[in-house]
């Protein structure tokens, strides 16, 4: 069974006058490997004044680099997508038998394409503590590779409260896990940390989650969409497994992948520069579903 959505996602920049903009980048368009399908995508932006070209970066994520002509009073950045989401297992995969069981050791090999994403990027005192709690019980216990991915997945979502943070960036892991609450780009980076503490190559990722309303008590009472951020982990047999440490869940076909980095700082949906100014964001995100509306 498929179910096509659409997503249009908008974005505007307001300042107090016109104001000359530096390049910008947008991340804003689905990731090469994608696991749902995406039938149709358009990027606009205004003023019209601009040049836009599609690059790609070195992790192979597509980056609209956009240069303005003209002073602006705005900058607007629409993105309109189609996608099935076409139900699958997220444990649909098998794993090399060397890694069924923690610890194991990548191969060579492997663990020489992996570089940029095992080392830890923080190494405060409560993070590594965290860290060898989930080690211990995983020797404790015997647990397999995969029961131990899924329990510091829920754990985070157990133990960090979500909020909605509007400040700018990921605050470091520590202060995640001191005040014990964060946004979903905050406790993916701190999940990203806790795996490479762990002995993991993982890496951050930013995108579309988009979750419809059904039956299950669980889900939204409307259809809805956000930009949100979760962790991949690199399981030799399963490739790059998406966990979603915010949900305790791992990623599904609501879930889509806009920019993979090693680092949350080459994820950013949008970046770029501007003058000195005062600006207002407004940001609007809908989804619909074409099928439906055309039968009512």
């Amino acid at each position: 069974m498929t179910t096509h959505v659409v997503l249009q996602h908008w974005t505007c920049y307001r300042y107090d006058r016109a104001v000359r903009l530096g390049p910008h980048d947008v991340r804003l368009r689905p990731a090469p490997l994608c696991r749902t399908p995406v039938l149709s995508y358009a990027l606009s932006v205004h003023p019209s004044a601009h040049t836009l070209r599609w690059m790609h970066d070195a992790a192979d994520n597509h980056v609209a680099r956009v240069w303005f002509q003209d002073p602006a009073e705005r900058l607007e950045i629409a993105v309109e997508l189609t996608a099935d989401l076409v139900p699958f297992s997220p444990f649909d995969f098998l794993v090399e038998p060397y890694a069924e069981r923690y610890p194991f050791a990548y191969p060579a090999p492997v663990a020489r394409e992996l570089a940029p994403f095992t080392p830890p990027a923080e190494n405060g005192t409560l993070l590594v503590r965290f860290a060898e709690e989930m080690r211990h019980d995983a020797r404790a216990d015997g647990g397999s590779t995969v029961e131990l991915l899924v329990r510091a997945n829920q754990r985070l979502r157990r133990d960090i409260a979500y909020v909605h943070r509007a400040e700018h960036g990921v605050q470091p892991c520590e202060e995640t896990l001191r005040e014990r609450q964060g946004s979903c780009r905050d406790v993916a980076w701190l999940l990203v940390q806790v795996l490479r503490h762990l002995g993991f190559a993982a890496r951050f990722v930013s995108g579309y989650l988009i979750q419809l309303a059904n039956a299950n008590p669980d889900s939204p009472r409307t259809d809805q969409a956000d930009l949100h951020a979760w962790c991949e982990v690199f399981v030799p047999g399963a490739g790059w497994l998406g966990f979603d440490p915010t949900s305790g869940l791992l990623a599904s076909e609501g879930h889509i992948p806009l920019a993979r980095s090693s680092s949350y700082e080459l994820a950013a949906a949008i970046s770029g520069s501007v003058e000195p100014c005062t600006v207002e964001l407004e940001v609007s995100m809908l989804v619909r579903r074409p099928d439906r509306n055309a039968a009512g």
